[in-house]
């Protein structure tokens, strides 16, 4: 018996529980999306009744109409008539959001939607009123989610309006438009009813425990990134002095300004990150050969390269909203996202920018530097001591910084065929690697007298290079005649039509 008694009291419980719980999931202690399709379905009969209001409220429109009612009257039956949201100052609009409706489509669906954002003001010097809100539209067992931005503008003292379906079927359920001088948010084939604002919109307008707990995290991130920065500051000391004392480095300190103030910050910050992650053998391959062909490798690594384009993500942002707050200049956050991708994407165009200025540097001066060098070893000097000779005597140039890094590789090691392989890859240029590729047939071939082969290779570059610029001389008088069509050529037809027209005009 007691046993009956325990089970009735829990079946008891559990349905009153379930009651309660199903009417808490239909109530404004609910959020948007805890509404179900029951819910809706309990407020049919609502939506209906609020569809026959609206049929009787035309009926009376046009009764007013025909019977010459007084116009105030007239217009705020029409006002009413499909009527949701009346946006016709800032404190509606801004009262109407977070207000959750139900509705039944022009095809008869069922759903629900939220107005999230209500605007009514002044933009891009027009006069403008917008509506974002979210809905969901149940179609048997599909649920069409919507989120629909409606926006109308004053353009030449003419008004648009703006119209949406909830089902994806193309029929005008909602509309926005102006009427008697205000905006005002309508149904239109669809019906609906106001259900009221649900309890997220407390959660949006804040809780003080939210607020406190994101100053407890932040606080706390700011802790722990401080601790990790300052936690190899010695290292990262240490390290500076060394690169200070590189008198190469030094040297080849590239005149860039956005690499010079921008280099403290990532090489301190972003290059030790890059360092750690997963795929800086990836990063190291791609970026070595770039940084090799513009003869940043002994300013730069792969990593720190890869640092500066994660630095400038978030630098060209900050520099541009710090500087518009400034300079007082009105900063456009749309910009942001383009600035972001200008910044990742900047180093690479540097890069190759610097490279191609190098590389033609290097064919500048090659056949100067060759004719040294060919000069040198017909005076008694081998291939070593003559280009010895041709880093003291030659102007310094980026060829003249190439054969150091060749003698380098022969010190510590390497054979002639392997330092002259690496001098074609770094830099990467057809006469270059038609001088290396020669030199490394004669030496396998054991060819002691190079001063011939040198003298060809210097008068072979000269006649290239006289090409070339015949070429280039070539290709300038079909690139001049965009300039002149577009730019010359009218003001000369203006000077000489002129006054043909003024005496025309003069009868």
């Amino acid at each position: 018996m007691n046993r009956c008694k325990f089970l009735f009291l829990f079946i008891f419980v559990n349905m009153f529980a379930t009651s309660s719980s199903f009417a808490q999931a239909c109530s404004l202690e609910s959020s948007f999306a805890e509404l179900t399709l029951g819910c809706i379905q309990r407020n049919e009969a609502k939506i209906d009744q609020a569809a026959e209001s609206n049929k009787k409220l035309m009926e009376r429109i046009k009764i007013l109409k025909e019977s010459k009612a007084a116009d105030d009257k007239i217009f705020a039956a029409e006002l009413k008539y499909n009527a949701l949201v009346n946006l016709q100052t800032k404190e509606l609009a801004k009262e109407s959001e977070g207000t959750t409706f139900f509705y039944k489509t022009g095809n008869g669906n069922l759903g629900k939607f939220i107005i999230r954002a209500a605007f009514v003001g002044v933009q891009d010097d027009l006069l403008e009123c917008s509506l974002y809100i979210e809905s969901q539209t149940y179609d048997g067992k599909k649920i069409h989610t919507v989120n629909t931005n409606l926006v109308i503008k004053n353009d030449g003292n003419s008004w648009n309006s703006d119209t949406t379906s909830m089902d994806n079927t193309g029929t005008q359920d909602l509309i926005l438009k102006r009427e008697h001088g205000r905006c005002i948010f309508k149904t239109q084939e669809a019906s609906a009813i106001s259900f009221g604002k649900t309890a997220e919109t407390q959660l949006i307008e804040g809780n003080i425990l939210l607020v406190y707990t994101a100053y407890f995290l932040f606080g706390l991130a700011v802790f722990l990134i401080m601790r990790t920065v300052f936690a190899d500051e010695d290292r990262f000391k240490a390290n500076l002095r060394l690169e200070d004392a590189d008198e190469n480095e030094k040297k080849d300190v590239p005149k860039d300004f956005v690499l010079k103030y921008s280099r403290p910050f990532f090489k301190r910050y972003f290059s030790p990150v890059v360092k750690g992650m997963k795929y800086k053998k990836k990063i190291k391959e791609k970026y070595k050969r770039p940084l090799a062909a513009s003869g940043m490798n002994k300013f730069l690594t792969p990593e720190d390269f890869y640092a500066f384009k994660l630095f400038l993500i978030i630098g060209f942002p900050i520099v541009y909203v710090v500087g518009g707050k400034f300079l007082e200049i009105e900063v456009d956050f749309q910009l942001v996202p383009v600035l972001m991708f200008v910044g990742f994407f900047y180093p690479d165009f540097w890069i190759k920018e610097t490279a191609t200025k190098r590389k033609n540097e290097v064919l500048i001066n090659m056949p100067f530097v060759v004719d040294m060098l060919a000069l040198s070893v017909e005076a008694g000097l081998d291939f070593a001591a003559a280009i010895q000779r041709v880093i003291e005597k030659a102007p310094h140039s980026a060829l003249v910084d190439e054969f150091e890094i060749f003698l380098k590789e022969i010190k510590v090691g390497a054979s002639r065929a392997e330092a002259l392989r690496g001098l074609s890859w770094r830099i990467d240029s057809l006469p270059i690697a038609s001088f290396c590729a020669t030199l490394i047939a004669a030496d396998s071939v054991g060819t002691s007298n190079l001063a011939p082969i040198l003298k060809s290779l210097s008068e072979e570059i000269r006649q290239k290079r006289s090409s070339d610029i015949e070429k280039l001389g070539a290709q300038a008088a079909t690139k001049i005649l965009f300039p002149m069509l577009f730019l010359i050529l009218p003001a000369v037809v203006l000077i000489i039509a002129a006054p043909f027209i003024i005496s025309f005009m003069g009868g």
